[in-house]
C-alpha cells in the first residue's frame, strides 16, 4: 500500500502547495488520524505527545476551511505559553500563506494597544494565552461572533499552570455552534471533564507515545551528589559532544548559575527562564533554532511545544518537579524520526521521585555510570575541536516558502483612508500579476505591508514606484521579513 500524502485529502490547492514548500512530505500519525475527522467537522479529543506534528494536524483543516472574505476571527487557538502562541501563529501563517490567512498572537507582556490595533484589521485566526485572550474579550476588543473553531492546545499544561478556569470563562463567551478540538499529552480527570462539558460527541484519538521508546531516544540515569553535578555535566558533554543540547534545571537561580559556569568555560551557550524579559526569551529561542549556540540552559518553560529540530541531547541537570515534565523535557529530542539521548542526573536521595517517573512512563530508566577519567581525557581533544568549529546555521523550514515571497512597505495606511481592497485592485492590474499573487495585507495607521507571492515581488515593486493607489503615489520599498 502506498504512503498517504497531503494531496490525497480534500484540501485546497493553496494549502497543499504551502505544505509542499514547507517540506511536509507525508502526514505524521497524528495528522493521518486527525485530518479526516477534522475535515468532517467533528469535535476531537486527541492524546498525543509534543513533537508528533499536532499543530499541523489542527492547523491544516482550519486553514483549509477558513473563509478569506470574512473579516472577523473564525478560529481561536489557546496555548499555555507565549512562546508556543508565537510558534503556532507562525505555523498557521505558513500553512495558510497562499490562501492569505492572517493570524494574530495575543499574549501578556506585550502592549495591549498594539494588539488592539492589529485586531481592528482583518484577522482570520487568533492564537493566544488564556489570560490575555480573556482580557481582550472583557474589554470588547476581540469579537468572536463568527467563530467556527476552538482549539485547546497542551490542555494538561493549562491545568498545571492554573488556566482551566480562564479557559472555561472564554468558552462561555463563544458561539455554541462551533467545532472544538482538544489536544493534550496526558488526559487527567479535569481535562476529560472539560471535554464532557463543552464538546459534542467528540471523537477520541490516542497516539501512542513513540518518543518514550528506546528505539528513538536512548534514556539513561546517572546517580550523583548535588555538589558534583556541574563536574559531571562537564564530563558528560565532553564525552557526548552534542550537536545541540538543552540542559534542564528546576529553578531560575540554578539556570543562571549553570549558564555562568558554562560561559566561563567558553561553552557556546545561552539561557532561558520565566524571569527574563519576553523579547529576550524570543530572541534566545530564535538564535537556538538557527544554531547560533549549542547549549541552552533552561527551566521547564522550554519543555512544552517548542519545535526545534535536531536537538541531539536533553540533560536533566535536576529531576523535574512534575513526573509529566519528564515526558515533555525528553520529547525535545528524538523528533521527526531522528535519534536522541536523554540523560538524567539524580541525587542519592531522589530514588522516590525517579520511581514515580518510571511508573508514569512505563519503563525503568537504565542506570549508567559517570564517564571515567580515562574516557573524558580521550574525548577532550575532539570536544575542543568541535567547540572551536564554525557554527553551522540550521536551514529555516520557512526558507523555501519565503523565497518566492517579497514583503512590500508602503508609506500610507488608514489615515490616508487606504483599505486592502485598494491595494488588491491596483496591484492586480499590473501586467503579469493576478489576485493569486497577492498575499497577506496589513494596514496600519501610517504604513501598509503587502506580501507579493510567486516570485512577482520585484515586478510589483518596480511598477508601484510609478502607480497610484486610490489616487495617491506612495513610497514603496522592499520591507524586512517579519
Amino acid at each position: 500500500m502506498s504512503e498517504k500524502r497531503f494531496g490525497d485529502y480534500t484540501l485546497s490547492e493553496d494549502i497543499v502547495r504551502a505544505l509542499d514548500s514547507l517540506g511536509y512530505a507525508s502526514p505524521t500519525e497524528v495528522q493521518r488520524e486527525v485530518l479526516p475527522v477534522a475535515l468532517d467537522k467533528r469535535d476531537l479529543v486527541v492524546k498525543s505527545q509534543t513533537g508528533s506534528g499536532k499543530t499541523a494536524a489542527f492547523g491544516i483543516p482550519i486553514c483549509d476551511q477558513i473563509d478569506w472574505n470574512e473579516n472577523k476571527p473564525q478560529a481561536l487557538i489557546l496555548t499555555p505559553t507565549r512562546e508556543l502562541a508565537l510558534q503556532v501563529k507562525e505555523d498557521i501563517t505558513n500553512i495558510g500563506r497562499y490562501k492569505r490567512i492572517k493570524a494574530t498572537a495575543l499574549y501578556g507582556k506585550q502592549p495591549f494597544a498594539l494588539q488592539t490595533t492589529e485586531l481592528k484589521q482583518k484577522t482570520h485566526v487568533i492564537v493566544g494565552t488564556p489570560g490575555r485572550v480573556l482580557d481582550h474579550i472583557k474589554r470588547g476588543t476581540l469579537t468572536l461572533k463568527r467563530l467556527k473553531y476552538l482549539v485547546i492546545d497542551e490542555a494538561d499544561e493549562m491545568l498545571n499552570m492554573g488556566f482551566i478556569e480562564q479557559v472555561e470563562a472564554i468558552i462561555q463567551e463563544l458561539p455554541t455552534d462551533r467545532i472544538t478540538m482538544l489536544f493534550s499529552a496526558t488526559l487527567p480527570k479535569d481535562i476529560e471533564n472539560l471535554s464532557l462539558t463543552y464538546m459534542k460527541d467528540p471523537v477520541h484519538i490516542e497516539i501512542k507515545a513513540a518518543g518514550m521508546t528506546t528505539d528513538r531516544i536512548e534514556h539513561s540515569l546517572i546517580e550523583v551528589k548535588e555538589a558534583n553535578k556541574f563536574s559531571l555535566l562537564r564530563d558528560v558533554t565532553i564525552v557526548e559532544q552534542p550537536d545541540s543540547c538543552i540542559i534542564f534545571c528546576r529553578t531560575q537561580e540554578q539556570v543562571n548559575q549553570v549558564f555562568v559556569k558554562l560561559a566561563e568555560l567558553e561553552y557556546s551557550c545561552d539561557r532561558l527562564h520565566g524571569g527574563m524579559e519576553q523579547d529576550n526569551r524570543f530572541e534566545v529561542m530564535k538564535a537556538f533554532r538557527r544554531g547560533q549556540f549549542r547549549y541552552l540552559v533552561a527551566t521547564d518553560v522550554a519543555a512544552r511545544g517548542i519545535d526545534i529540530e535536531n536537538i541531539t541531547h536533553v540533560i536533566n541537570y535536576d529531576l523535574p518537579l512534575e513526573k509529566e515534565s519528564y515526558v515533555h523535557r525528553t520529547g525535545r529530542t528524538g523528533r521527526a524520526g531522528r535519534a536522541g539521548k536523554a540523560i538524567t542526573f539524580a541525587t542519592p536521595h531522589e530514588g522516590k521521585f525517579v520511581a514515580e517517573i518510571e511508573q508514569y512512563i512505563g519503563f525503568t530508566i537504565p542506570v549508567a555510570e559517570a564517564p571515567s577519567k580515562e574516557l573524558v581525557a580521550q574525548s577532550q581533544a575532539a570536544f575542543e575541536e568541535k567547540s572551536d568549529a564554525q557554527a553551522i546555521f540550521k536551514k529555516d523550514k520557512n526558507a523555501e516558502l519565503n523565497k518566492e515571497i517579497m514583503k512590500l512597505y508602503f508609506n500610507g495606511g488608514k489615515k490616508k483612508k487606504l483599505r486592502a481592497v485598494d491595494f488588491v485592485g491596483t496591484i492586480a492590474k499590473i501586467e503579469g500579476v493576478t489576485v493569486e499573487d497577492i498575499g497577506i495585507i496589513a494596514i496600519q495607521d501610517n504604513v501598509s505591508y503587502v506580501d507579493i507571492l510567486n516570485g512577482k515581488g520585484q515586478l510589483v515593486l518596480q511598477a508601484m514606484k510609478n502607480t497610484t493607489v486610490k489616487g495617491k503615489l506612495l513610497k514603496v520599498y522592499k520591507a524586512n521579513q517579519q
